[in-house]
């Protein structure tokens, strides 16, 4: 009688209800999908790639003293820039923000991967087979950009900085601002080096045309010129015509992408229905009316 009433009770909690936020309801068919179904899968892709996140934070947080003693100060380290702590939690806060960033930047593959199983609902069947090659060259294309942006553009940045000014004045840099320049540009470059995959979507929706970034290339150069200069603080010329010259050949892949995406292939026109078939009903139902 007492476990009756226990399971009868409704202020009781079984472990259903108390888990069933972490519960994930099993999928529709991609027809079927309304609109709370996409916001519950939206929900999930976002809780994947914070778990993701938070994984690879731990990761960079284990290893914190070699990624920023032995990666992020070796720059300012060999050009002679001596960084100092104005804060009481400063070096705290500096960790913390590096191992988020950090966890940002190993977990990009699998946020990419979210994004795209996200709406491979909506993709062609011949379209979802290319979802691994596209994750694997999206990620190259971020870690590239990163790399770049560490490699060559930081040097000749932080060289600038050095060699300018009067020589009677040191140059003390906060740890705050040294590593917001440095995480910041990185992430900046990694996002711009994705504009290969940006022209691909739009190229996909029937936003951008090859045509269109043929014709307008002229205007394209000066925006270029101008997210450069936006990227790169200060005013330093060498280290904006360094991202602007990548940045112009990614361009020019971008063009050979969306051509190459808005051609049809022999499986794509099977899995669009014939338009002369489609017709043929309506006008035969015109005769016999």
């Amino acid at each position: 009688m007492q476990d009756q009433e226990q399971d009868s009770d409704p202020a009781v909690e079984t472990p259903k209800k108390r888990w069933r936020f972490f519960r994930r309801k099993k999928k529709k068919p991609a027809a079927e999908l309304t609109f709370l179904d996409h916001l519950e899968e939206l929900r999930w892709r976002i809780i994947y790639s914070f778990i993701g996140i938070v994984v690879g934070a731990i990761v960079v947080w284990t290893f914190k003293d070699f990624v920023v003693d032995g990666f992020l100060i070796k720059p300012a380290v060999e050009n002679d820039l001596k960084l100092i702590n104005l804060r009481p939690f400063g070096q705290v806060i500096l960790y913390m923000q590096v191992a988020f960033f950090g966890g940002i930047i190993i977990s990009m593959p699998n946020i990419i991967l979210q994004v795209w199983k996200f709406v491979s609902p909506g993709l062609y069947p011949h379209e979802r087979k290319y979802i691994g090659a596209i994750v694997v060259f999206t990620s190259l294309c971020f870690l590239t950009g990163v790399a770049f942006a560490y490699y060559a553009i930081m040097p000749a940045a932080l060289s600038f900085f050095v060699s300018f000014g009067s020589a009677q004045i040191e140059n003390h840099i906060s740890i705050e601002e040294y590593f917001n320049f440095i995480l910041n540009l990185m992430l900046g470059a990694g996002l711009v080096f994705e504009l290969p995959m940006v022209s691909f979507f739009l190229s996909k929706l029937g936003i951008l045309k090859p045509e269109f970034m043929r014709k307008y290339w002229r205007h394209a150069v000066t925006l270029i010129f101008i997210l450069a200069a936006f990227l790169t603080p200060g005013t330093d010329p060498v280290s904006m015509v360094i991202l602007a010259v990548p940045l112009m050949g990614l361009y020019e892949i971008s063009v050979w992408i969306c051509k190459w995406s808005q051609k049809k292939k022999p499986d794509e026109l099977e899995d669009e229905p014939d338009q002369e078939n489609v017709d043929e009903p309506e006008q035969e139902d015109e005769e016999q009316d």
